[in-house]
């Protein structure tokens, strides 16, 4: 998903994004957007449809939408979900197109990857594996410390843990997962190099990095994509970000796509989280902002009637349908949200829908903050010149 840990934290920050079953709302908000352009009769996604479509991040060709395992350890209400369930999740998105699997050292710790790799390991070699170094963990304890650790050697020891727990030979994506403000990126492009020299890394990528770092690493050693938080209930990479991976031919893979589950409709304006729970501590799910927000969900909810879908798919199809080069990588728990994830793929809007839907989603002013303070504040770090 996707969050490092700051200082002391009270909570696990993460970023899976589908939540309790969907459940029947009542509509919050009217003439958000008018809905689909009308036409023909549309045929509703089924759900046992498998993927359509391949994409390209840089050179690494992929499904069009990953399955992010965040939350397999541990999800969003610190349950524990039932292992052997997340490898038939696992196993089951796979038979229905899912080639694109993301995962973190820091999502356990540890513990995700071991999950992953057990899952994947049937089918390892039709598969791309990601995964991301970068948080001061303990290489053997798996415990969490303060800050961040991108120092060349610490990259390398990571890596080897890495290829450990996931049952594999190499990394086929491997990310940093937040920049280091103590670590030139050049020197962090340089471990990942020499990394890939020996075959235990095959592509590179950043997450939530400042621009002139982007630059930078890419200039270094190129990249492959860029993992930022990006769904229709945050949309800052439209400011920069996104233009800057194109620019440059990297691709972006959102993160939360589906809003840690908001825009799926799972949560209303009585909704109050668990202890745990980091939705409880963004103020965008405060009592204050959360009916305002909901607007969103109303509009989803709108066209989803249109195109015989569900809101989480149409959420994703308006991003498939931005770039072609956007893969996202929402997670599950559930069988059950992920063949509707997988769905999102057959839900399709012409260039007149997407542009309605983009201007009526655009008009909703999300209310309050994306992430807590301690958390926002290793997004956009740029790292240290290089000396």
């Amino acid at each position: 998903m996707n969050q490092p840990s700051p200082p002391q934290p009270t909570f696990d920050p993460v970023r899976r994004t589908l939540l309790a079953s969907v459940r029947d709302l009542a509509a919050v908000a009217t003439g958000l957007g008018s809905g689909p352009v009308s036409g023909k009769a549309i045929a509703a996604p089924s759900p046992e449809a498998g993927l359509t479509g391949r994409r390209k991040l840089g050179s690494l060709e992929v499904s069009s939408l990953g399955l992010g395992v965040q939350n397999m350890s541990r999800t969003y209400q610190t349950t524990v979900p039932s292992r052997p369930e997340m490898h038939n999740i696992i196993q089951s998105a796979f038979d229905h197109g899912v080639t694109f699997y993301d995962a973190a050292e820091a999502y356990g710790p540890h513990e995700v990857e071991r999950i992953h790799g057990e899952g994947v390991a049937p089918f390892r070699d039709k598969v791309v594996i990601a995964s991301k170094f970068g948080c001061n963990i303990d290489l053997k304890t798996g415990e969490r410390r303060r800050g961040l650790n991108s120092r060349p050697a610490h990259i390398r020891q990571a890596v080897e843990g890495m290829l450990g727990r996931l049952h594999t030979d190499r990394i086929d994506l491997l990310y940093q997962h937040r920049v280091d403000p103590q670590v030139p990126i050049e020197d962090v492009a340089g471990a990942v190099r020499d990394l890939v020299k020996e075959g235990k890394v095959l592509h590179w990528g950043l997450s939530e990095m400042g621009l002139q770092t982007l630059r930078r690493a890419h200039a270094e050693l190129p990249l492959a994509a860029v993992q930022n938080e990006y769904s229709m209930l945050w949309r800052g990479p439209e400011q920069d970000v996104i233009p800057l991976c194109q620019e440059l031919g990297i691709g972006f893979v959102p993160w939360s796509p589906l809003g840690v589950g908001f825009l799926t409709g799972a949560v209303d304006e009585r909704t109050r989280f668990a202890a745990g729970d980091i939705r409880g501590s963004e103020t965008r799910f405060s009592p204050e902002n959360l009916p305002h927000n909901l607007g969103l969900v109303a509009l989803l909810r709108q066209w989803a009637e249109g195109k015989r879908a569900t809101p989480a798919q149409v959420a994703l199809a308006w991003l498939l349908t931005r770039k072609p080069w956007i893969v996202p990588i929402p997670g599950a728990t559930q069988m059950a949200h992920m063949l509707e994830n997988v769905g999102a793929s057959s839900v399709r809007l012409s260039t007149e829908e997407f542009a309605e839907l983009d201007r009526a989603a655009s008009a909703v002013e999300v209310r309050g903050k994306r992430l807590p303070d301690a958390v926002q504040l290793f997004s956009g770090v740029e790292a240290p010149p290089k000396t």
